[in-house]
């Protein structure tokens, strides 16, 4: 089923979307490919990520068959068969704006005579000077990644199609041992976008791959959907679109085919399975097409009465991602609970992958004063620079509890570490996902992005998260549940029907009536 807005995937910080721009044609198979650095300051984020730039030139006839490798030592040879060189200045470091250090290498390779394998050529030597210039690991796991260029070029040329090229980039970036840096392609670069920009035209389905089997499993709809309208439910396995089985189709490639015009159709067909596991039956369903809107937020109102006999309200802000409008949804969603009079809060962080980093660090502010430290980045040299609020206002002053999982990851990390460490609210869960790296994301000449991990990250009590995560003040078991008397649960007890038996939530709630008990805040 559809793929749409967030994914339970790992996470897919954005930082920086350059504009967009079309494939340069290539009018002949002999190019030179030179580079250049932009002039501007980068911010520690990598907010402004550099691009190398290209421009085409022709060859005489004379070049066509030398090709020359020149290293810091001017050491250089003939390479025979050789067509084109490709000159690389760019910068070991981040923030190197200088031409005349930037440290020069050029390097022969030779040329396909397949077009659209020559255009991933150029694609190679943007994503592999991007990474030469701002990856987190200046050693390049401990591997010469200037002759790695040299390597895939020549491993790419007897090559005739673009996607085995693509597949020897990937085979490149495999080897700096980061599963976070990786380039994807320009169909898979839109759907990207599309989660973080918040609009598409579909029928209102999140999807994922079940891990053990491989089936494509609905996650959810979007309310008001067509996909909502024709009531399909949570757990119900796509089994087909339009007369086509997907069997070993991943959930991307099968969101494209739910995605299109607005007004046409698509008929799937869904597959149920009752609770022992076994098949019940499969139903054919056709959708419309429409416009969706993707918000990251869902809010609702839990009312419950004190022990005084009053009647008080909790907000509860569930924030499924962090995309470019999740802090103004946020913002929105609390001003109108704070008009209803609530009087505490629940922020729902579970199972958020993550985001836009800058969404994290927007969303943070609305809980938070003065000039707090959100968070502590670590660049490649080992430096860790603290991430200060200017003149913060927060929203709402109430108690908070933010409830995390191991689904929490990246910028719900990043968000979970600023409210804790800086004394605004309670963690209630479970031990978080452990993501402490921050990736920039550049979008390249031929339409294909490149992630690149570009620093690492502490919460603002320089507590460790990658491969560790971010432990709760109070865990979420049945064991806890259990613990609650029957009192406590009846005063708990919700009219909110989708909230009503989260365990989770019950205990959220249970802590903020003992710190409102205590007359202290969260």
């Amino acid at each position: 089923m559809e793929k749409i807005a967030v994914t339970p995937k790992l996470d897919l910080p954005l930082l920086h979307f350059p504009n967009s721009r079309k494939p340069i044609s290539i009018p002949s198979p002999i190019l030179r490919f030179s580079t250049f650095k932009r002039h501007k300051e980068r911010s520690r984020l990598a907010s402004s990520s550099s691009r190398l730039g290209f421009k085409t030139e022709f060859e005489s006839d004379s070049e066509k068959n030398l090709g020359v490798i020149m290293d810091n030592t001017t050491v250089r040879r003939r390479l025979v068969g050789f067509a084109a060189a490709v000159a690389v200045a760019c910068s070991s470091w981040i923030g190197c704006d200088s031409p005349a250090l930037a440290e020069s290498l050029t390097i022969a390779f030779p040329i396909s005579r397949a077009r659209e394998v020559t255009t991933v050529q150029r694609t190679l030597v943007e994503a592999w000077g991007l990474i030469r210039e701002t990856f987190v690991d200046p050693t390049f796991n401990h591997q010469d990644w200037d002759s790695r260029l040299q390597q895939t070029m020549v491993e790419m040329f007897p090559l005739r199609s673009a996607d085995a090229a693509y597949g020897k980039i990937k085979a490149m970036l495999s080897t700096l041992g980061d599963p976070f840096t990786r380039i994807i392609s320009p169909k898979e670069y839109q759907s990207f976008r599309i989660g973080s920009d918040g609009n598409l035209q579909g029928v209102g389905l999140f999807i994922n791959s079940e891990p053990r089997t491989g089936h494509l499993v609905v996650m959810s709809c979007i309310e008001g959907s067509p996909a909502d309208r024709a009531g399909i439910h949570e757990g119900e396995e796509l089994v087909e679109i339009n007369g086509e089985k997907l069997d070993g189709i991943d959930s991307e490639a099968a969101a494209q085919k739910l995605r299109g015009r607005v007004g046409t159709l698509v008929t799937i067909k869904l597959k149920s399975v009752n609770g022992t596991g076994t098949d019940s039956n499969i139903r054919e369903v056709k959708l419309p097409r429409d416009y969706i809107k993707l918000s990251p937020i869902s809010s609702a109102i839990i009312p419950h009465t004190t022990p005084d006999g009053r009647l008080a309200k909790t907000g509860y802000v569930k924030l499924t991602a962090f995309s470019q409008t999740a802090a103004s949804d946020m913002e929105n969603a609390v001003h109108e609970m704070e008009n209803q009079d609530v009087q505490s809060y629940i922020l729902d962080l579970r199972n958020n992958p993550g985001g836009l980093v800058k969404a994290g660090l927007d969303v943070a502010q609305l809980w938070l004063d003065g000039d707090e430290t959100l968070v502590y980045t670590i660049d490649r040299e080992g430096v860790a620079s603290p991430i200060n609020m200017i003149d913060g206002h927060a929203v709402t002053h109430d108690p908070l509890v933010v409830l995390v999982n191991e689904g929490s990851a990246s910028a719900s990390e990043i968000l979970a570490g600023a409210l804790h460490d800086n004394g605004r609210a309670i963690l209630v869960g479970n031990r978080t996902f452990g993501k402490g790296k921050i990736q920039s994301v550049t979008e390249l000449d031929d339409g294909s992005a490149l992630f690149v991990t570009v620093a690492k990250y502490l919460s603002p009590s320089l507590h460790e998260i990658d491969q560790v995560g971010i432990a709760p003040d109070v865990q979420c078991t049945t064991d806890t549940i259990n613990s609650l008397t029957a009192e406590i649960l009846m005063k708990m007890n919700s009219s909110v029907p989708l909230l009503k038996a989260d365990s989770c939530v019950m205990v959220a709630e249970h802590e903020l009536e003992t710190r409102r008990s205590n007359g202290t805040a969260s």
